[in-house]
């Protein structure tokens, strides 16, 4: 009985030891909380190009001027020929990828929110509010909310420019932490985006924060080095652009 009660002493040590945190200066904090994330958008510009590629191989050219959706997710692009000016209907099913323009009254807002809250200032950069670039939609096949039965949506990749291991996803129906105002200033704090649509390997998933600890080890776990510097009981969500970003790297290194 005592051998046990030993052996149980050693364990809980041991594992106190393994999960002691790691702690991170206000420098090494505040370049994690940079949101590296393009900006999420969910209606498309009518006056530029779009480029639609369909999964039999055909490209699609021309002015998208209707998103029909459902529970947020596209389910027909309307979009008329630059060439023919003849308007066609496409399904998302049939669309293997395709580069939009985001709205520009969409990309107003998104600045006028942006300029709403003092937390924007130090996290986001505002370029990708009101960026000129096409925005990237990919056809995956996903459980929404992971509640639902798999279907194919086209979302769009919010981490182009790193997506080489994990993809993550604009979830169109993401809410957002709440921050407080004072006599109607910018509001301070909140701001932070509770979900994304995540893919690594082929697993698609509804990543919401809540469920971020739960999921750390497969998202990040097989790469010791980095486990070992970032582990998961001392991150936090507000850092998880931050993380896919250096997670990337270093696999890649």
């Amino acid at each position: 009985m005592k051998l046990k009660k030993m052996l149980l002493a050693l364990f809980l040590v041991s594992t106190a030891s393994f999960a002691q945190k790691v702690k991170y200066s206000k420098e090494e904090i505040k370049k994690m909380e940079q949101y590296l994330f393009n900006e999420g958008f969910n209606t498309p510009s009518p006056k530029k190009t779009s480029t639609v590629v369909l999964k039999d191989g055909t490209t699609v050219k021309g002015f998208c001027n209707k998103i029909d959706t459902k529970k947020g997710q596209i389910f027909e692009v309307s979009i008329k020929d630059s060439a023919t000016k003849k308007p066609t209907v496409l399904v998302a099913d049939n669309i293997d990828e395709m580069y939009l323009y985001p709205n520009e009254a969409e990309k107003f807002m998104k600045v006028a929110k942006y300029m709403g809250n003092i937390r924007n200032y130090q996290t986001k950069k505002l370029k990708n509010t009101t960026t000129k670039d096409r925005i990237h939609f990919v056809n995956q096949t996903v459980s929404l909310k992971n509640k639902k039965d798999d279907k194919e949506f086209l979302m769009q990749v919010i981490n182009p420019e790193f997506d080489d291991i994990i993809s993550v996803y604009h979830d169109p129906r993401a809410k957002e932490t709440a921050g407080f105002s004072v006599m109607g200033s910018p509001s301070l704090g909140g701001g932070v985006i509770k979900s994304y649509y995540v893919k690594k390997g082929d697993k698609v998933m509804w990543l919401h924060k809540d469920d971020f600890e739960d999921n750390y080890d497969f998202l990040f776990g097989d790469n010791a080095e980095f486990v070992k510097k970032f582990p998961k009981n001392s991150v936090e969500w507000d850092y998880f652009s931050f993380l896919v970003y250096q997670y990337t790297e270093m696999s890649n290194g």
